[in-house]
């Protein structure tokens, strides 16, 4: 296992819209599942798209748990959102790819999910709270969109002044 770079706006392998993965779930999609846990691991982060890491493919990973719990990843190969309740539930969300910067977005509070698991097995399941929100975030980054496309014009500016702006301070450090 390997940690990589996770990229960061305004990267414009961030905005590629993601291909499926052929073949099903073969021993180098699973290392390359396993590279980006350790690497969500490491920013720290509870999810992350292989578009992140700079491979534009339908890939996932995700562990909601806290820093002192015991580790309980999840894989998700070709997910896919089948349905959508109406209500709907504000999140304060931030992402490895727009780093520091932090806010609200609206998200249907469950969804249905499909997707492959780390042993190729076929998923379905009801997404709610916390993995509704997370799992809906990292599906955007598979259709080249991020939580900042969700804000006002202004609001994503901000952001991406912001990011540009540390990213300048870090280079003139290093």
């Amino acid at each position: 296992m390997a940690i990589r770079e996770i990229l960061t706006i305004p990267n414009p392998i961030l905005k590629q819209v993601s291909t499926p993965v052929e073949g099903g779930v073969t021993d180098e999609v699973r290392a390359l599942m396993d590279d980006m846990l350790e690497t969500m691991y490491a920013a720290p982060g509870i999810g992350l798209a292989a578009v992140q890491i700079g491979v534009p493919k339908r890939i996932i990973v995700m562990d909601l748990g806290g820093p002192n719990d015991e580790k309980q990843p999840k894989y998700f190969v070709n997910p896919e959102i089948l349905e959508t309740i109406e209500e709907t539930q504000p999140y304060e969300e931030g992402c490895l790819s727009v780093p520091d910067y932090y806010d609200e977005v609206e998200r249907p509070a469950r969804c249905l999910i499909r997707y492959l698991d780390y042993d190729g097995n076929q998923v379905e399941e009801w997404a709610e709270d916390l993995y509704a929100v997370c799992i809906q975030h990292e599906m955007d980054h598979l259709e080249g969109t991020l939580f900042i496309d969700h804000l006002s014009r202004l609001r994503r500016q901000r952001a991406v002044e912001k990011v540009k702006k540390a990213k300048r301070q870090k280079e003139r450090v290093a």
